[in-house]
């Protein structure tokens, strides 16, 4: 018979077995008291994969380089809505041509007859859109976002649809199941419902991919994010992209851009955000809370503010035309929410005003957070005046004055009367 095996040695109970990749030892974990829970982990955050660029042939015929681009104004092409809802529900992928009227998703369908059903009672003129979600991201399936709000509610079903419209978008008030999250920062949103429309499905990606390399290269993923939507009205304007930004004062606007290039990416970032909410008028096709008028209106007045002429606006809404193939070509002066901020035309040396420094003969440094792709202005120097307050007056605006005015003539007629009476 074979000697029986030497018996292996029993481990010591104080001595701790070395981790397999590190010299220090570690000390055995103490089994958890009885009764208690076991912890909740954390569910793993997925990256989604960065959407596919556009083919040579598709960009040509649905593209930045389709024939149609840049054709038409675009100032007053949006809307008149005063409040925007966006429903994260799956992916552009995933998204049906009319994804709001398909059986299959009972979300989204039944929130847009919601909302269309209880129109005659909401306090605000409301637009919905379908932006991306998926479980395990920043932006889960049944996430709702409300601009210019800036708040989230998280994980709404079609059972809460009817309960979620009475009490946020009709009353105004919370919903109860889910407290509301308030959200900071800027929200880029880029219409890609290729289903709908193949130029959004074109164009789309590919401005999705610049935006988010441009943010990565900027340092600006905790202050930007960007998502794809879907139809949100004018195909032939594509690229489409929202973009939800506190200006000077700390107030959210929505402007809509049009016609908008990958090489326009880094202008829009660098206005919207680095300055602000200041508006790349080129591009520009209006903003939440005004009419179509009063969208043309604000841009015919950014336009005199600028010096800008009829022609100088034409040409800017052409980058072809000019010369600049698809370069930003803003204006000199732009809005920033609290104001105007001017740069300075670069003149030849023999033509600059020797009246004024010669750091003023030039354009404005590169902004040191986000990159800055201005074509310089032409012709001569543009001063502004006092920032243009008057173009959102509206005729509310006008009876608050007068109901003030006619208070202070009632208490000074009053006053009057008391003193000739005494």
């Amino acid at each position: 018979a074979a000697p029986p095996s030497p018996a292996r040695p029993k481990p010591s109970a104080t001595a701790a077995a070395p981790h397999p990749s590190s010299s220090w030892p570690i000390p055995p974990t103490p089994p958890p008291p009885p009764g208690t829970p076991s912890p909740r982990r954390r569910p793993r955050t997925r990256r989604r994969r960065p959407l596919p660029a556009a083919a040579a042939d598709l960009d040509k015929e649905f593209g930045f380089q389709r024939e149609e681009f840049h054709k038409e104004k675009l100032a007053g092409t949006v809307g008149f809505h005063e409040r925007h809802v966006f429903l994260c529900y799956k992916g552009p992928e995933q998204w049906p041509s009319h994804l709001e009227a398909t059986e299959s998703d009972r979300l989204p369908r039944l929130l847009a007859a919601a909302i269309k059903a209880r129109k005659p009672d909401l306090k605000k003129s409301t637009k919905l859109t379908i932006c991306e979600g998926e479980d395990g991201t920043e932006s889960s399936l049944g996430d709702v976002l409300i601009f210019p709000d800036m708040i989230r509610y998280r994980g709404l079903t079609h059972f809460d649809v009817d309960n979620f419209v009475e009490e946020v978008l009709v009353k105004d008030t919370e919903w109860l199941p889910g407290s509301p999250e308030a959200i900071r920062g800027s929200f880029v949103f880029v219409c890609c419902h290729g289903s709908r429309d193949k130029r959004c499905g074109v164009c789309g990606p590919a401005l999705i991919t610049r935006f988010k390399e441009e943010i990565e290269a900027e340092g600006l993923d905790d202050h930007v994010a960007v998502s794809a939507c879907s139809h949100v009205g004018g195909h032939k304007y594509a690229g489409n992209v929202i973009i939800f930004s506190p200006g000077a004062k700390g107030e959210v606007t929505g402007n809509w851009y049009g016609y908008v290039a990958p090489d326009d990416v880094p202008e829009l970032l660098h206005k919207q955000v680095g300055q602000r909410g200041a508006i790349v008028d080129r591009l520009w096709r209006g903003q939440l809370g005004m009419s179509e008028e009063q969208q043309k209106k604000a841009l015919e007045l950014r336009h005199m503010t600028n010096g800008v002429t009829g022609e100088e606006s034409s040409a800017k809404e052409s980058p072809k035309a000019n010369g600049t193939d698809g370069a930003p070509a803003g204006g000199c002066c732009q809005g920033n929410g609290g104001g105007f901020s001017c740069c300075q035309s670069d003149l030849p040396e023999g033509k600059q005003d020797k009246s004024i420094t010669a750091e003023q003969n030039h354009k404005s440094p590169k902004a040191e957070s986000v990159k800055e792709s201005v074509a310089p202005s032409k012709g001569r120097m543009k001063i502004c005046p006092m920032p243009t307050w008057f173009e959102t007056w509206d005729r509310s605006d006008t009876y608050t004055t007068l109901a003030v005015v006619a208070a202070a003539a009632t208490v000074f007629v009053a006053f009057r009367a008391y003193k000739t009476m005494n």
